[in-house]
Formats: C-alpha cells, structure tokens, sequence
C-alpha cells in the first residue's frame, strides 16, 4: 500500500509539472462542466484546497481566495508560507486577521492551480454556514474566472468553464454582449436606473457580485441623482469582511442594461459608513446581485473583459423580500424526541357448519429515538416589523412553523416563507430560555 501511495504521488507531481504557478490550467481537454448549488442566490462550488475536499462560494466581488474559521481547518489543509495581514471590506468594523499563505494547490473541477496565494481567516463569525445551513469554507473569484472563458446556467445550476485558446461563441440571437471594465480586479458594467416614474433615467456603473444575494444596490449620491424612494424601511443588509451592513430597502421604478429592463426592483442603499472601502474606487454606484443575475445564464469572458447575457425562466418572477422582519441563522444542533407507533395485527380464523368466520387483534407499541436536529435562531429583527410587534425577540429558536417542525425545512425554506405573499400568517412556536412560547403575525407590505 505504502508502494502504491507513492508512485500515485509522484505521478501526481510530474502531471503538475507543467502547471504555471498562480494559474489555472485544464487538466484534460478543453471544457470542464461543474454542478453547483444555488442558494439564497448564491453559487456554491467544490473546491480542493491541498487535497482537502471544501465548499467555496464563487465570489466575482473578490480577487483572491480566502478560506475562512482556519483555526478548525488549519491541521487538515497543511497550509505554511504564511506571513500576517489584515484585510478590509464592507461593514463598519476594523480591518481583520489573516494570514497569506503561498504555493497552495487548487482544484476546481478539472482545473488545476499551483503556486496559488490563498488568504486564511482566523474570526469564527465571519462565516457563510450558519446563514446557509450549509458548510461553506471560503470564496473565490478572479482567481478563476481570468484564466477561462466561464459560463454560468443558473437553470441548469451549472458552470462550465472553457479554454479561452479553443472556445468559440454559439451564435445567440436573444443574447447580448457588454464589455467589462475592471478596477482592483473587480468587474464592472454600465446600466441605468429609474428611481421613480417621473424621474429621468441615470446611469450607473455597478460591480458585478455574484457574492450578493440582493437584486441592486445603489449608493445613495444627489450629486449624480441618485436618491432613495420616499418609501422605504431600515434594515439589516448583510455581513461584510468588516462587520454588519445596514442601510434602507426599497424599491425603484426600473433598471435596465442595454435591451433588458426590470420593473419594480428590490433595491438597497447602504449606509455610508459600512461602504466606505467600497467607495474607493469613485466612479462606482453600486452592486449588481445574486437576485438578478440568476435571472440570466451568463458567460464571463475576463481575457477579454466581455460579459454576454441571455434571460432565463427566472427573468419575469417578481422582486419579492423579507415581510417578517426577521433573519435566521443556523445556531448548532438540537435533540429532538421522535416517537413511532407501531401497529402489530394478530388474525386467527374458526371453521363451522359451512361457514367461516375469523377474528382479529390490533395491539399498538409506541418507540422513541433521539435525534440530532439543525437549530435555527433569530439573530437580526428589524424595529417596527410584524415579528418584532408580535413579541418576538432576538435569540429566540424556531421550534415550529406553521405547525411543522421547523427542522423538516431547511433555513431557507423558512426564511423563503417571509417573502410570501400580503396578510399571510405565520405561527411560530420557539423556545426561549429553556421555555416554549407561541406567536402570531401577518405579513405586510411596507410599499
């Protein structure tokens, strides 16, 4: 056995021989295809980080790799070439810990990448799993996408990547093709916004962000008028490499990018204080989203700074959000009793006289088994919201939901029954200190 394993490991060595360092090369032919998962608008890859199978979120808002909670990561990935850094990104914290870690390998698929720089995070809540009920290790983005031509079916919930040296365009007639501009490695394209129905149309330039679950943010500047709505409501926008986002939602008249506009459109403005790195680069207005693009199958071609788009399924689904005013988290495990009757039938049958006749016993057992369950809990409510006015509070764990189980969902089918529809109720029974507690309330809309 020990033979094998290295002649196995030699032959992996030699097959990367030929691999530049920090780039990514096909191993075999000229098009790979990887499924991914699609959640709460966010694309979810495999990654193999030194051998170490993970799950990475596909992040066009970042340039290299980060791999976050390395402390629990740390043995396994064996990563070493460290040297300490700090980083800063969206919210309204300090910069965060990390270390810079050099020739690591990555691989994607049949894609391959030595000598790659991946940057390890040691805070534990800077972490995607409890959001997605899911673990989820780290991000990538130009890293991957500037070395091949990408395509992304949010349909099909695949990704196909292509060598930029043998890949040709299908023809599309429905598609259309928009250069990227790219700042700090970031990219970039230019569309319109129509605040309200009396108002002109405003140019914008917005980061592509397949990072970001929301449709559009905008940053609020009158200077290039762009103003928020008169309605809107305060709320809890997201967590940034550097803590908390708020900033106020609403929604704008249309938003359009070349042929293709969108009507009554999900839109957030974040508050100044949270997007002051973002802002560095000036010309910017803010971020194009997940709830978006995933109503497009895309095709980033970076070597050449194209982006091509064609509508999908998704495209004409309305721009719902969150009515409850509350936001969930996967907060560990609970262990829930589950009973099972079983039913025993015992039948015995008498003959007489040309006829028959027959009995028959029906006894019942009742078993129980414990189980270990997900645990979802309240960790953001927004002030004056239905959720808040009904006595909810934050901490509370959902123990049912409309009088199942909340552990028979996942954390987003939960949270996707708060975008219903106006006046639907929802029934929580949670738990709060030990103690179970049963609330009530409507959705409503605040536009």
């Amino acid at each position: 056995m020990k033979k094998g394993r290295l002649i196995f490991s030699i032959v992996f060595i030699l097959n990367l021989s030929g691999f530049a360092q920090g780039k990514f090369l096909l191993q075999d032919g000229v098009k790979d295809k990887i499924s991914f998962k699609l959640l709460n608008n966010l694309i979810i890859i495999p990654v193999e980080v030194n051998g170490v199978k993970l799950s990475f979120l596909l992040d066009t808002g970042v340039s290299k790799p980060i791999i976050f909670n390395f402390v629990n990561l740390s043995n396994e990935l064996r990563i070493n070439q460290t040297e300490p850094i700090f980083l800063r990104g969206l919210g309204e914290g300090d910069s965060v810990e990390a270390l810079k870690s050099k020739n690591n390998i990555l691989k994607i698929g049949k894609a391959v990448s030595i000598g790659q720089d991946v940057f390890a995070i040691f805070d534990p809540s800077l972490n995607f799993t409890p959001q997605l009920g899911v673990p989820v290790h780290g991000i990538i983005g130009y890293d991957l996408l500037k070395d091949f031509v990408v395509e992304i079916n949010y349909s099909k919930k695949q990704i196909v990547l292509h060598d930029p040296e043998f890949y040709t365009p299908k023809s599309c007639r429905k598609c259309e093709t928009f250069a990227l501009e790219f700042s700090n490695n970031k990219p970039f394209i230019d569309g319109s916004a129509k605040v309200a129905g009396n108002e002109p149309s405003v140019p914008v330039k917005l980061l592509i962000d397949t990072g970001g679950s929301d449709a559009l943010w905008l940053f609020n500047d009158k200077e290039k008028n762009i103003t928020i709505p008169d309605k809107f409501f305060i709320d809890f926008l997201g967590r940034g490499l550097s803590g908390s986002v708020y900033g106020k939602r609403s929604k704008i008249n249309r938003f359009s990018i070349g042929g293709f506009s969108l009507g009554n459109v999900n839109t957030a403005f974040p508050d100044s204080s949270s997007i002051s790195f973002a802002k560095k680069f000036k010309e910017r207005n803010g971020s194009l989203g997940g709830e978006i693009l995933k109503r497009f199958n895309i095709i980033f071609d970076y070597p050449n700074r194209k982006i091509t788009l064609r509508k999908n399924s998704n495209f004409k689904k309305p721009f719902n959000y969150n009515k409850s005013g509350i936001s969930l988290e996967h907060s560990g495990m609970r262990i829930v009793k589950e009973g099972n009757d079983r039913v025993i039938n015992t039948g015995y049958g008498n003959l007489g006289a040309g006829r028959s006749s027959q009995q028959k016993t029906i006894t019942t057992s009742k078993s129980f088994k414990y189980v270990l369950t997900p645990s979802f809990a309240i960790v953001e409510l927004r002030k004056g919201s239905p959720a808040e006015r009904a006595g909810l509070k934050l901490e509370d764990v959902i123990i049912k939901v409309n009088s199942k189980d909340a552990h028979d969902y996942s954390i987003q089918q939960v949270m996707q029954l708060f975008y219903d529809e106006d006046g639907k109720r929802i029934k929580l029974i949670i738990e709060r200190n030990g103690v179970l507690m049963k609330f009530s309330f409507q959705l409503e809309s605040l536009f």
